[in-house]
This record gives C-alpha cells, sequence and structure tokens, in this order.
C-alpha cells in the first residue's frame, strides 16, 4: 500500500464508520431496539475492516520508486547540519 492508499484507507475507514454509526442510531432509534443498533454498527464495522485493512489494488495507484542499490551508493546520506545539533544542546541545559 502506497502513501496515498494509506491517506484513502484512512478516509474510507473514518466515513464507513461514522455512516453506520448514524445508520445504526437511526435504525435503533426508530425501532427502539438497543440490539438492533448494536447489531448494525457490528456489521458496518466489519464491512469496514473487509474494506479497509487487505491490500486492495485500488490502495497501490502511486507506487513508489525506489533507488536500485548501486544508485544508492552513488549518493551519500544527508549529515545532520551543526545547527541542528546546537539546537538540540542548548535545549538540554
Amino acid at each position: 500500500m502506497d502513501w496515498e492508499g494509506q491517506k484513502l484507507a484512512e478516509q474510507l475507514m473514518q466515513i464507513l464508520l461514522l455512516a453506520f454509526a448514524v445508520i445504526a442510531f437511526g435504525a435503533g432509534y426508530i425501532t427502539a431496539s438497543f440490539q438492533t443498533m448494536i447489531l448494525i454498527y457490528a456489521g458496518g464495522v466489519i464491512l469496514t475492516t473487509l474494506v479497509t485493512i487487505p491490500n486492495w489494488p485500488f490502495f497501490n495507484h502511486h507506487p513508489l520508486k525506489w533507488l536500485d542499490p548501486s544508485e544508492a551508493e552513488k549518493h551519500p546520506k544527508p549529515e545532520p547540519s551543526s545547527n541542528v545539533a546546537a539546537k538540540k544542546k542548548s535545549i538540554k541545559k
């Protein structure tokens, strides 16, 4: 799952859980049944889990392009600047 896919999964989770909460509350209120409300919401949680947890192909529309190991050796890792180290030392005092 790529970064955009993670964002989409998070948004889908929030939307689906909220929608099922509202539907469950409405159905439970109309039927005056707490059990109906809980069953509808539990079904929504299970459906949301099945939609958002597996790594479905639509979560991989923006794959990351990784460097080849030989290409990565040509680019040195960035060194932390001395400015950052000086700020950390002043904070610790």
